[in-house]
Formats: structure tokens, sequence, C-alpha cells
């Protein structure tokens, strides 16, 4: 995983606390990028020789100031450095490289789409990006740099799995408590998704296993992808204490299955139906793949494939993937959805049409602004002699 600026640190740092915290092991190596010294010190997870200060002889350290035609450039310039830090990474240990970023700031937003470029020039494994768009409140400037940074990021990673602010900020919340916790349900969502396929020492192997190969199956073709989620809080089972022996009369068991399938499928829709990362209609997505994870006893194929074939009606979609993710002590069972190739996404066009207005608003206000300064300083200038 590589962030690349604020936006884009902030979140593979956390996946490295999640890692952490749940064991899972998904993030085999991580880099962070950025323009700005003080977003790289302010990372508590990624290792300081992974942390990459760029374009320190254009900008100083002091980073671009959401202007990511800069922040274009300096990752074009500077490639070799960053180059340099994924040098040190054991690539063939991974299965994707995934470069994440805020599309609305400069750096990130410029220079992420350079370097998924650079790094599909290099290597044969898939490159993924993670892009967060900004809140509509956030002004026209980031709308602006999210709708350029968007046409071009997607047209170079193998796919582009996009976050809304828009959808997720809280009226009344603080800026940076709203960030907080977007990155929280970011790195929740996505962490069960690419954990699916890891199994570690001990753990039990999945009914239906979902492994990186259809992770990787699902993104495969191109274009964006949203993903839902689910969860509902549940009791473990201590295995073969007195109770579950008590319990242990088939009847029971059958009445237990019906109620696992069913608790199974209900999550499905909610996770289809509810909040998306990216809002949009799940009618025509083009692939999907569905994972179920939580305590073992919770999950079971027969839901699993209810909820597939649910799915593939939604979507019109016959490519649609499901498997199991056994997740002891997790307190509760979760289903995550990812839908490949959607494209009936209202939040995209609408951004794409508020950047069109800005970007005319601001050549308007430049000619406007030099008209302007043409006027103050031109009325009597002409019998004042220039200094050189």
């Amino acid at each position: 995983m590589i962030g690349f600026g604020q936006a884009g640190g902030k979140v593979v740092d956390k996946f490295l606390e999640y890692d952490k915290r749940t064991g899972s092991e998904i993030v085999r190596a991580a880099a962070a990028v950025n323009t700005a010294k003080a977003d790289l010190m302010g990372l508590e997870h990624i290792a300081e020789d992974q942390r990459v200060l760029i374009g320190q002889s254009r900008v100083k350290g002091h980073g671009v100031g959401a202007d990511n035609e800069l922040g274009a450039e300096i990752a074009e310039e500077d490639i070799d450095e960053v180059q340099g830090a994924i040098d040190s990474i054991p690539v063939h240990e991974v299965d994707a490289f995934l470069v994440v970023a805020g599309l609305g700031g400069g750096t990130g937003s410029g220079g992420a789409p350079v370097l998924a470029k650079h790094l599909k020039r290099i290597y044969t494994e898939p490159v993924y990006g993670l892009g967060i768009l900004p809140g509509s409140d956030e002004g026209g400037i980031y709308t602006l740099n999210a709708a350029r940074s968007f046409q071009t990021f997607v047209r170079e990673v193998d796919n582009l799995m996009v976050f809304d602010n828009d959808a997720w900020r809280k009226t009344g919340e603080s800026v940076q408590g709203g960030y907080e916790e977007i990155n929280e349900e970011i790195v929740r969502r996505f962490g069960i998704l690419f954990g699916a396929g890891e199994i570690q020492q001990g753990q039990e192997v999945a009914e239906s296993v979902v492994d990186s190969s259809e992770i990787i199956n699902t993104l495969s073709g191109g274009g964006v992808s949203t993903v839902g989620y689910a969860e509902e809080e549940v009791e473990e089972r201590s295995s073969g204490g007195l109770l579950s022996r008590l319990r242990d009369d088939g009847n029971d068991e059958e009445l237990d299955s019906a109620h696992t399938t069913n608790r199974i499928t209900s999550l499905v829709r909610k996770a289809a139906l509810g909040r998306l990362t990216l809002p949009c209609e799940i009618e025509g997505a083009e692939r999907a793949l569905l994972v179920l994870a939580g305590p073992p006893e919770y999950l079971n194929r027969k839901g699993i494939e209810r909820g597939r074939k649910w799915l593939e009606e939604q979507t019109g979609s016959m490519e649609v993937r499901g498997g199991d993710y056994p997740y002891r002590g997790a307190g509760f069972v979760a289903t995550v959805i990812l839908l490949a190739g959607v494209t009936n996404v209202p939040r995209i066009k609408e951004l794409q049409q508020v950047a069109i207005e800005a970007q005319d608003n601001l050549d308007e206000i430049r000619e406007e602004s030099d008209e302007n300064l043409d006027e103050l300083v031109s009325d009597d200038s002409d019998e004042l002699e220039s200094l050189f």
C-alpha cells in the first residue's frame, strides 16, 4: 500500500494499525509519499525509512497548496525517489499494489495517477487505486481537483475503488473528528475484503474460500468500484461446554441453520442497498464479490448461496463470486460486497458538472483580474518611465 498525499498517508497508517489490532496481515509493505514534511512526521505506523518526501527543491517541504498540476509535475520529477522506497519491498510476496489518495488536494490528487502509471509500466502485479472524493462543502477548487484527478486516475489503474466523503460526513461534525471516523469506515470495509484470502496459522479454513485471485478477477476489467457493508452483533459460543451439549438435539440445529441463513441473506441486502462507499445504482454492476466474515458457527454455505443469487438478480451480472472468512473473536457477523464496473453514479456526473462550472468561473476571474490590474496601474502611467 502506498499512501500519496495527506489523506492517503493517514489511511495507509490506519490500515497498518488495523492489521496490528486484528492480526490480519493484509499489508505486506507500506510507504507514504508527500510534499509536506509535517504530514509525514504525523504518521505513527509507517516506518520512517518508508516515508518519502518529494519536491524539496520546488516547495521546500511545505506542500503544493492544493495545486494538483504541480503535484503531478513533482511526482514525475521525483519518481525515482518513490521507486527507491518500493525497491526495498519484497514484491514477489505481494498480490497487488494499492495506491491510496485523497482526490481533492494537490499532492495525492496530482501524484497518485503518475505513480500508478509508473508501477504499471514496471510490474506485472495489478495496480489498484483507492480514491477519496472531497465533500461538496469543501469548495470549488477541491471539486475541480477531484474531477480532473478522478478522470486521470481511473485510466491509469487496473481498477479505482472510490470512497465519497460526501456520503459519510455527519452534519455538525468537526472536520478532524469527521475524518477520523471516515478513515475507520474505509479501513473496516476494505480490511475485511482484502483479509478474506489470508489464512493465518491455526485459523479455521473457510467452507467456501475467497482468495486473492477472486478479488483480482472481480476487479479485472477496470472501471470504478464501490463497497457495501453491514454487520450484526452475535454471541460466540464456547465449544463443547455444557450448554452446547444440552442444545445438541438436531431440531435446534435445523432452527439454528434456518436462522443463520436468514441472517446472512438479510445482511447481504442491507450491505448492497445501504450506504455504499460510492453511492450508485447497483443494477448494471459488471461483477460482484460477496464476503461473509464472523465466527464459523454463524456462517453457512446456504446463506452465502442465497445471497449470491439475490445479488445476481439485483445487478443483472452473471459474474458474482462469494465465500466466507472465519473470524474468531469478532463478536459480529459482517458482510462486505464489492461491486465492480459500476456506471450509474450520480455523484461522479455531478462532480464533473460542478468542476466544469468551477473551471469556467476561474478562467473568468483570471481574465477580470488582469483587466482590473491594467486599469489600476495604467491610468497615468504613460507619463511615468518604467524603472527597467
